[in-house]
């Protein structure tokens, strides 16, 4: 049996030799690249507020490229906020702005002015370093309504979290 128990072992080897040479790669620039707004994509926190006083804290949004990767990207609330999800405008500074963009959220059209994304301009819940959002919406179902919203980056660490 043990010579049977030998041979065997000698067979994996050889195996695992043998295909340990051989490479999976198809040639080509394995680098996908970059999106024109992947440095502003990510999950938030964000306050939502009115007239000066807190709605809603801590809301959990993100922004994600669109398809089209023409400098626009989501915005979305997932229904946590104020009914938001529509396309914004950025700029390479981190500005945003877009005027009667549809929001899908709500079926009507918003307004997003005033709109900023700071690197390292917030401090997270745990104290770490994040990035800072901050905007101004407004509803076409309210109109002259004005809603702040103001966050930070998500950081996916424990004591960050909400």
């Amino acid at each position: 049996m043990s010579i049977l128990k030998s041979k065997l072992l000698k067979v994996v080897f050889g195996l695992i030799l043998i295909t340990s040479f051989s490479s999976c790669d198809e040639g080509g620039d394995p680098d996908p690249g970059k999106t024109n707004t992947g440095q502003f994509a990510g999950d938030w926190f964000i306050t939502v507020s009115e007239g000066g006083v807190d709605q809603v804290e801590h809301a959990l949004h993100s922004t994600y490229n669109t398809s089209a990767n023409d400098n626009t990207m989501w915005i979305d609330d997932h229904g946590n906020g104020w009914a938001l999800k529509c396309k914004i405008n950025m700029n390479q500074d981190g500005t945003f702005s877009v005027t009667n963009s549809d929001n899908i959220g709500d079926s009507g059209t918003v307004t997003v002015t005033n709109g900023k994304i700071i690197s390292g301009g917030a401090v997270s819940r745990g104290g770490h370093t994040v990035d800072k959002i901050t905007f101004d919406a407004e509803f076409s179902y309210d109109p002259g309504n004005i809603i702040h919203f103001d966050g930070h980056k998500r950081t996916g660490f424990l004591e960050d979290e909400y």
